[in-house]
This record gives structure tokens, sequence and C-alpha cells, in this order.
């Protein structure tokens, strides 16, 4: 008797996820994946000195406003890791483009500022990823260890109809 043999597709590298993100300079809120897989997806990002927002949050001291952070968690957290996982599901890139994550829930604590100039690490744990809605625990740090925000973050993935 011969048994069917099923074809995992081969999981995507970190630089693949990134080129595969949807979201744009200047809206792009992640600059590397260092590390992705089942359970887990870690990005990095450096806030430049010239991005719009601190134009007027605050004009003379600006600060890196919540709903930015927020932005940067979720884009790591939901959108690299679920397109990570979602690779798995639908091995063709012209597919998986047809998809979009779409935010759903946050529940987030800040705890510290991020500052022009700064590189903050998003860490996301996968809490559930079925019928593809994803939850994360995610942390946000500045340097090495500084926590500045943490929660859990909750998106969907919809397929486009056009």
């Amino acid at each position: 008797m011969e048994t069917a043999t099923v074809h995992q597709p081969k999981p995507l590298t970190p630089a693949q996820v990134l080129d595969l993100l949807p979201q744009m300079p200047p809206f792009r809120f992640v600059d590397e994946i260092v590390e992705i897989s089942d359970e887990h997806a870690v990005g990095r990002y450096t806030f430049k000195e010239d991005e719009t927002f601190y134009a007027g949050h605050f004009p003379d001291e600006p600060i890196t406003p919540g709903v930015i952070l927020l932005e940067s968690m979720c884009q790591t957290g939901l959108v690299a890791l679920g397109l990570y996982l979602l690779a798995k599901e639908i091995p063709s890139r012209d597919e998986l483009l047809r998809h979009k994550t779409l935010f759903v829930d946050a529940q987030v604590d800040f705890s510290g500022i991020v500052l022009p100039r700064d590189t903050v690490t998003v860490r996301a744990q996968k809490v559930f990823w079925r019928r593809r809605k994803l939850r994360s625990k995610v942390e946000m740090f500045v340097g090495d260890n500084k926590v500045v925000a943490s929660g859990v973050v909750s998106g969907m993935g919809v397929k486009r109809e056009s």
C-alpha cells in the first residue's frame, strides 16, 4: 500500500516576510524581521528624526505617539507573524498577497517613551492561530531591556475580492 505524501511549503525567511509586508514608508514601522517561527516573531525599527508625526507631537520635545508604537507592535506581531503562518497554508505568493490583516483588538499598557533615533525591538509570542485569526502577546523594548509597551493584540486575515 502506498502512502500519500503531503507537500509542506518551505517556511518564509525573515527577509521574505519583510518584503511581503503591505505597509510602506512612511507608515512601515519595521526595518528588520530579526526572527520568525510558528510561535514567535521579533522585529526592529529605528524612529527617524524626520518622521512626519514629530512635527506636531510635540514640536519642541518630540515623543513617538502611542498609536504609532501600537502600529509597530501590530506590524510585527500580527502582520509579519500572520503572513508567515498564512504562507504555510497558501504557498502561492500571488494568492498570499490577496490577503490583508485587519486589526481587531488590543489591550496594551505603555510604560515608557520612545524618542526620535530610538531603536525599538518588538517581541511577539503567538497566543493562538485558527481560522486565520491571530492573537499575540507583544512587548516593545528600547535598547536592550527597557520595556516601553506590552499587551495582547488580535487580527484577522481576510481575502480581498479584487
